[in-house]
């Protein structure tokens, strides 16, 4: 293990995989976090999986994964809200499988804006105008309001698409209020929930991803060391213009064995 890390938290989509292509230098990097004994935890901002997902998507390229040490922006949403609104009606605006989520995590779900004691927004595929005006009913009535992610693009095969930071845009401009709290990456709540699964502090952590609103910000507010990786994302004409400074740039994953070096 080396002095400075202990622990790391990986981003999976645009850092490992891409889609469902694993992307270059990932196995390297993670073997060197392995080989550093470093205790790792993967958090996407994917709001419609959980970590069962990436248990059975990376093992099809021989990746171990517990889904014990998977976060992902739904499964946050899901913990939040049951310590926080446990046994409330949720109006969602997002994808099945989300609502799959929250119902595992013992909620009721409505599409009737009335029958709403919050609102929910994520990236919905099958985003409509009537979804909307719902949305707009229900945050009339002043219930609390709460987005999975900030994401408003995604990567995909062939470029990117829009994410729940879309979906939530059109609901709040339709309601004129912001959500309450946005709940993955790169919240407190989502930095807490990372914390809660590895034995370390914030100052032996590194974080490794592909978006500096995000991933990166995440460790910043945490006290992290932060690594972007450019397989994803972000490019170094992002990173001249942006106001968020990594520690480190790394063209792939493949690299976290410089960053390694410089903590020994």
């Amino acid at each position: 293990m080396t002095d400075a890390y202990e622990a790391a938290v990986l981003d999976v989509d645009g850092t490992i995989v891409r889609s469902d292509e694993l992307l270059p230098g990932a196995i390297d990097g993670l073997r060197a976090l392995e080989e550093a004994d470093i205790d790792r935890v993967l958090f996407s901002n994917n709001p419609t999986r959980g970590g069962a997902h990436y248990r059975d998507s990376l093992a099809v390229h021989d990746l171990e994964v517990d889904p014990e040490d998977v976060l992902t922006s739904a499964t946050v949403t899901a913990e939040y809200l049951a310590a926080n609104h446990a046994g409330e009606t949720v109006y969602l605006v997002g994808e099945e499988r989300l609502w799959s989520i929250l119902e595992s995590a013992g909620f009721e779900l409505t599409t009737e804006p009335t029958a709403a004691d919050l609102v929910v927004g994520s990236i919905d595929r099958a985003f409509t105008y009537e979804k909307l005006q719902g949305a707009l009913d229900a945050l009339a009535r002043d219930v609390p309001f709460y987005g999975t992610d900030p994401d408003v693009t995604i990567p995909a095969k062939g470029g990117s698409i829009p994410g729940s930071g879309a979906v939530l845009a059109a609901m709040e401009a339709v309601a004129g209020r912001e959500p309450d709290a946005i709940l993955g990456k790169p919240s407190d709540v989502a930095a807490a929930a990372a914390m809660a699964k590895l034995e370390a502090p914030p100052e032996k952590t590194l974080v490794v991803g592909d978006r500096l609103d995000t991933d990166i910000e995440l460790g910043i507010r945490a006290g992290m060391t932060t690594a972007v990786v450019l397989t994803g994302v972000t490019t170094r004409a992002d990173l001249e213009s942006s106001t968020v400074e990594p520690d480190y740039v790394l063209e792939s994953l493949g690299e976290v064995g410089r960053v390694l070096e410089d903590g020994e």
